[in-house]
């Protein structure tokens, strides 16, 4: 499998915007990652987050910190890294707004404690794997055999800034 770097970024921003889920985390920072939501920007490589403006994640950020998304599903992993920092943008709130959302605040879209994070994706590092599981076992098995390594996919990095 070779693919185009265009190619990886788009499998890339697809499996963000199919699955949504990751660990963000600041980069500087002696802090957990936590597990966050993100909403795809393609046209400006961004990655937007809903958060409470209490928590220590957007406490921490203030006006810009070193950050990194961490993405896994079954088919493609990646650390993304870019420059994380408070938004409160309405236009954001309304557009990506859903049920999942609003379980996290009571008073809905004008919960005085909502703000987001926006993430200015810079890189990421990403690996794709095709084939599946059965493949993954064909390729550790030949691996074994051969005294080789196994050949389960790609591994790119990308620069998107």
């Amino acid at each position: 499998m070779t693919l185009s770097n265009a190619e990886i970024a788009d499998r890339l921003w697809k499996a963000i915007d199919d699955n949504h889920t990751g660990m963000l985390g600041l980069q500087a920072e002696r802090q957990h990652f936590q597990p966050m939501t993100a909403f795809v920007e393609r046209d400006t490589s961004t990655l937007w987050f809903f958060t409470r403006d209490d928590t220590d994640l957007a406490q921490t950020v203030g006006a810009g910190a070193e950050a990194t998304f961490l993405f896994m599903d079954r088919k493609l992993q990646a650390c993304i890294d870019g420059r994380l920092s408070l938004a409160h943008d309405r236009d954001r709130i309304d557009r990506y707004w859903n049920a999942h959302v609003a379980a996290w605040y009571p008073d809905g879209k004008d919960d005085p404690s909502l703000t987001l994070l926006r993430l200015d994706v810079e890189e990421a590092a990403v690996w794709i794997t095709e084939g599946g599981l059965l493949k993954y076992a064909v390729e550790v098995a030949k691996a074994n055999v051969t005294r080789s390594t196994p050949d389960v996919g790609e591994r790119r990095d990308l620069h998107l800034r």
